[in-house]
């Protein structure tokens, strides 16, 4: 990376003051982005548009984790177990997303905001205990939810099968379209005068300042990183509902399935996006039997017509995992920043990571429910 370097004036009173502002404009004039998954675009759109010159770092910007996610927007139905620093990041950042899409259609191109909300629901009585104890501390965190009979969740979603006993209407929830999402990201990095380059970085680039959002490759490019980010991979499967079978459900479905979390968020088009397996299997990225024919199993016992649906797509990605599920933005050394480590809640974190990215390179203070992701905590806790 580039060292700037600043001659003060010694004949100037304010010679101190004059020279650190050269240094933090300095710093702060080209801005490198490792990755172009929804975070590393995020971040370089917003930071374009606040004036720094960006150029992404990325061999296929606009894959990975992020092509495969499902956009669900879900602090709420997420929520449980209950992680307070992790819910507050959610919910600081689902606030924003309602202005974020709005600059974005203006800017790129409609992510496709949906604001139904989140069906949560269970299919067998070991499921229906579990159901109960997530209502009772989202109701604890005094997050609106509203208890549904079997037969009441199929009255608003008559997609749902019999099997299905009990549901809570969580109405705060949001999704998006994850891959219009990127595409609107990619117009809007480059209307903003964003510079890409086809290039995949085993080495930070030269850079005034350089922000790391590599997704699960990010722990190769700083040792801070290396134990803290690890891949956690998840597979999905995309349907198509064919003529004469019922329409999948109308807002995002998430299911306790034997125990399992299983979750189906509605496309355009009769479409259905079904996911996701967990697998802490390094940085595999195959497709496997087992992961698919799960997926399908409890998906049509959520929504039986599924079975019928046509399968269009089956794919898996790697979301970058950490120790204690909070993402890392913040400084990692002067002139390289972290903006990493979302695991699950890429897609709903992006608005908040943005701003915080942007504030750093400002030298501002990053809003303070990020606070608790910064870097530093790692080291902290790591040391003797």
């Amino acid at each position: 990376m580039a060292t700037p370097t600043v001659e003060p004036d010694p004949g100037h009173a304010g010679a101190g003051s004059v020279m650190s502002l050269r240094v933090r404009e300095s710093l702060r004039r080209d801005v490198a982005v490792v990755g172009g998954g929804v975070i590393g675009l995020s971040c370089a759109w917003r930071a374009a548009s606040a004036g720094f010159g960006v150029t992404v770092y990325d061999d296929a910007p606009g894959s990975g984790a992020s092509r495969v996610a499902g956009g669900m927007l879900a602090p709420v139905s997420e929520s449980v177990p209950v992680e307070p620093e992790v819910f507050a990041l959610g919910a600081a950042s689902l606030r924003r997303w309602p202005d974020f899409a709005a600059c974005l259609t203006r800017a790129g191109g409609d992510p496709r905001l949906q604001t139904s909300g989140t069906l949560v629901v269970a299919v067998d009585s070991g499921d229906r205990a579990e159901l109960d104890r997530i209502g009772a501390q989202l109701s604890r965190c005094s997050r609106p939810v509203e208890a549904l009979s079997g037969r009441q969740a199929r009255q608003v979603e008559p997609a749902l099968g019999p099997q299905v006993c009990k549901a809570l209407s969580v109405r705060g929830d949001l999704s998006v379209d994850n891959r219009a999402l990127l595409g609107a990201l990619l117009a809007a990095c480059r209307n903003a005068g964003v510079q890409f380059r086809d290039h995949r970085c085993t080495q930070l680039p030269a850079a005034d300042v350089v922000v790391i959002a590599a997704g699960a490759d990010s722990g190769a490019l700083h040792p801070l990183l290396d134990r803290a980010i690890r891949p956690v991979k998840g597979e999905i499967v995309r349907l198509r509902g064919r003529l004469g079978t019922l329409a999948p459900p109308s807002r995002t479905v998430r299911a306790i399935v034997g125990g399992r979390a299983c979750y189906l968020v509605p496309r355009d088009g009769g479409r259905l996006v079904v996911g996701a397996t967990q697998r802490e299997v390094g940085f595999d990225t195959e497709v496997t039997a087992g992961g698919i024919r799960e997926l399908l199993a409890d998906a049509e016992r959520v929504v039986p017509a599924t079975a019928e649906y046509v399968l269009e797509e089956a794919a898996a990605g790697l979301r970058p995992g950490s120790p204690d599920n909070l993402p890392l933005i913040g400084e990692l050394e002067p002139g390289v920043l972290a903006a990493t480590g979302h695991h699950r809640h890429g897609i709903l974190l992006a608005p908040l990571t943005a701003d915080a990215i942007v504030a750093l390179l400002r030298d501002e203070d990053v809003p303070p429910e990020v606070v608790p992701a910064a870097p530093a905590r790692l080291t902290v806790r790591s040391a003797p």
